[in-house]
């Protein structure tokens, strides 16, 4: 019997907008069954690459944002022991990782960065999936025209979008879940 999907959700902060250049400062992940169920996290705060530095329109907005900008520097770690460790909770999910993001591409442009770099694979493959892509199907619009503010409502649940990674994870992994339900809905009723 095949290894059932494990959606893991996933929210970086960076200090520019691609890595290397650039730092990821800090990521986190909520692994989700397709039923919602939350089965676990993982969270870091990396020390900033050595040949890198901060870019300053993003540092320009981190400084208007000094709560997320503190959680995102407490307890720092190493990037190579934090992504050895990641990848070794990926390997243990009890199914195939499947990376989702909001927006896919810059979040798992980073995380797929870290990994190659210091571990030298990817539990992920090279492959994510785009949740503004999916409820673009889901609703039947326009790419530019889905954003959360107009998608629906019943698929949010109140908690903030805080900019510190692992609260924005398991919000995204919450409306991911919700988006599947509503697909499954559909397809039940079609």
């Amino acid at each position: 019997m095949a290894r059932p999907e494990i959606y893991v959700s996933t929210d970086i902060e960076s200090d520019g907008p691609i890595p290397g250049p650039h730092s990821m400062l800090s990521f986190a992940s909520a692994a989700f069954t397709a039923d919602k169920t939350l089965l676990g996290t993982f969270t870091a705060n990396l020390t900033t690459l050595p040949e890198a530095q901060g870019h300053p329109e993003t540092m320009a907005w981190w400084a208007t944002q000094p709560q997320a900008w503190a959680a995102s520097r407490m307890d720092q770690q190493d990037p190579a022991t934090a992504m050895a460790a990641y990848r070794t909770w990926l390997e243990n999910l009890p199914g195939r990782p499947v990376f989702v993001g909001y927006p896919a591409a810059f979040d798992f442009m980073f995380v797929y960065w870290y990994l190659i770099r210091f571990t030298g694979a990817s539990p992920f493959s090279h492959s994510a999936l785009d949740m503004k892509s999916y409820a673009m199907a889901l609703l039947g619009t326009e790419y530019r025209a889905t954003v959360k503010r107009t998608m629906p409502r019943s698929w949010f649940e109140k908690s903030p979008h805080t900019h510190v990674a692992l609260d924005d994870a398991i919000e995204q992994g919450n409306l991911f879940c919700a988006m599947l339900a509503a697909n499954k809905g559909a397809t039940a009723a079609g």
